[in-house]
């Protein structure tokens, strides 16, 4: 039989494990309408803007426009570069938005790496890091989007590369999923919408084939928000 002491010790160290293992409530915006709440924007050509026909209709802007008719002071900051993998945010947007003390951030990448045959490990890996730093070195609230199916644009629709694709966007969702499972991170499916509205609504997709429009763009933003208002106090 154990001693009474070593016992007691045993039981105390094992309520405090218990207790440090507490998942913590969900990460929500201020209660105070009046906070200059700072919204940055990490990611890829979605997120700067490609196929839009002006910066201010592309996604992340609609965005903002509604968060400002929440919190009129708001302030945001689009670090989104056309062109850019995981690993880029990592490299050249992640420290960036780390100094702004964000309250929110909206993460979209993932097309450039899987048409860059980048490994689906690789990419789950500097997700993790994105998710990770954020949420240890920030008190942001963390959206991020399901990699919309790019083979249901032009540019994929019945060419040879469609099943690869098809395969890999399925896969790094994968891993976008158990990521967002392991952190507080805020998960919205553009992957159903995308698969049941472009084929019907082809004005969704801009004029190179790939980019949404701005009516793409418009919709990517609606279903964002709605991401987000679990999110906020009502």
């Amino acid at each position: 039989m154990k001693h009474p002491l070593l016992l007691t010790l045993t039981l105390a160290y094992a309520l405090l494990l218990a207790g440090s293992a507490q998942v913590m409530p969900p990460r929500r915006l201020p209660s105070d309408r009046s906070t200059a709440v700072m919204y940055v924007a990490l990611g890829d050509s979605t997120v700067y803007g490609v196929g839009a026909s002006d910066p201010e209709r592309n996604y992340v802007s609609r965005f903002y426009e509604r968060l400002r008719s929440l919190y009129p002071g708001a302030l945001l900051m689009n670090l989104g570069v056309s062109g850019a993998t995981a690993a880029d945010v990592v490299e050249g947007q992640l420290g960036r938005a780390l100094a702004l003390r964000p309250d929110l951030v909206t993460l979209s990448i993932g097309p450039n790496d899987i048409t860059r045959s980048r490994e689906a490990g690789a990419y789950e890996r500097n997700v993790e890091t994105i998710f990770r730093t954020l949420l240890r070195e920030t008190t942001a609230v963390l959206v991020v989007n399901l990699i919309p199916d790019l083979t249901v644009t032009p540019r994929f629709r019945g060419g040879e590369e469609a099943a690869t694709v098809g395969r890999r966007v399925a896969l790094f969702n994968q891993a976008l999923r158990r990521q967002a499972r392991m952190y507080d991170v805020e998960l919205v499916d553009l992957y159903t919408p995308s698969r049941r509205e472009v084929p019907r609504r082809p004005e969704l997709i801009a004029a190179d084939g790939y980019h949404p429009s701005d009516q793409g763009y418009a919709r990517w933003a609606e279903l964002l928000w709605r991401g987000l208002e679990p999110r906020m106090d009502r």
